[in-house]
């Protein structure tokens, strides 16, 4: 995996993945190791992060690596007109690896096109999110002691997720039956419904989440994004579509737990916070290890 990009999760084959799995549980076990002495992380964010962003940095610290970049393209030349080919090209030269978030759809895979050093994909539009699959699939793996034969339900912005497109794609090669949850006008879209056809597994629609909650492994609750809406009426119109509460737990399997890629807005009460199925906060800590995983993977030192 050395000097591998991570620009989709289909870049990964399943094997990789499971070893980027064990890895962080490795890191879990033992977070600060300086195996990246010497090494420079580059953290290009020409869109806003609060966790992808700080769980890389804390991640390349941890391991001994130095971080420079940018949180803000309004701070950098960008905001003179500089093209994102010349951006990746200029810091290739003071980092050994780009972690990149960009607003448009397909620029990771562009920069990996263009970039002499390798690029990990922080989210590009609405397209793809591979490390929060990576970081999810090892919370449902610990949570449920395996990825294999799962009810996985995805509830709210299922349109413009790019962490349910990344998700979804990657549990399709572990027999994982999707229950989609969505407004009409924010369904998933369908190209990643005719992967699920193709491997041969099942979907089903709901525009109600309480039956999906009853048969549900794990709940996978999501923002209705604003800022993905060009008519601010249609958002306006689905904002609230779906809300989670305690009551809407009490028929869940007992096993269940709730992730969410986070920031919430209102789409689950703070009541849930204190239940046991509330895994969200711990989701996010186990960013830290899958990155710390990726990092140490395509720098070549695992």
């Amino acid at each position: 995996m050395k000097n591998k990009n991570l620009i989709a999760i289909y870049d990964y084959t399943r094997e990789e993945q499971t070893r980027l799995l064990d890895l962080a549980e490795e890191f879990e076990r033992e977070p600060v190791q300086n195996i990246l002495n010497g090494y420079v992380v580059a953290t290009l964010f020409f869109e806003p992060s609060t966790r992808t962003r700080l769980s890389f940095e804390s991640a390349a610290n941890r391991l001994g690596a130095r971080v420079i970049g940018f949180t803000d393209s309004a701070s950098s030349s960008v905001k003179k007109g500089e093209s994102l080919k010349d951006t990746i090209l200029t810091v290739s030269n003071y980092a050994d690896i780009i972690v990149m978030r960009h607003p448009r759809d397909g620029s990771a895979r562009y920069a990996s096109e263009v970039s002499p050093v390798p690029i990990i994909n922080a989210g590009d539009g609405a397209n793809q999110h591979p490390t929060q699959t990576l970081l999810d699939m090892y919370s449902i793996r610990k949570t449920q002691g395996t990825l294999e034969n799962l009810q996985v339900a995805f509830v709210g912005d299922l349109k413009y997720g790019r962490t349910v497109h990344s998700l979804t794609m990657a549990l399709t090669n572990y027999k994982t039956t999707f229950h989609l949850v969505s407004p009409g006008e924010l369904k998933l879209p369908s190209y990643v419904k005719t992967h699920i056809k193709e491997k041969d597994l099942k979907y089903h629609q709901y525009t109600n989440m309480d039956e999906a909650i009853r048969k549900a492994d794990i709940l996978y609750m999501t923002r209705i994004q604003k800022e993905r809406f060009s008519d601010p009426i249609e958002y306006e119109r689905v904002k609230n579509a779906y809300i989670l509460n305690k009551e809407l737990l009490e028929n869940a399997k007992e096993n269940m737990k709730v992730l969410h890629p986070l920031p919430r807005v209102n789409e689950i009460s703070e009541e849930v916070d204190a239940n046991p199925m509330a895994y969200y906060f711990r989701q996010a800590e186990n960013g830290v290890y899958i990155r710390q995983a990726l990092l140490a993977s395509i720098l070549g030192v695992k």
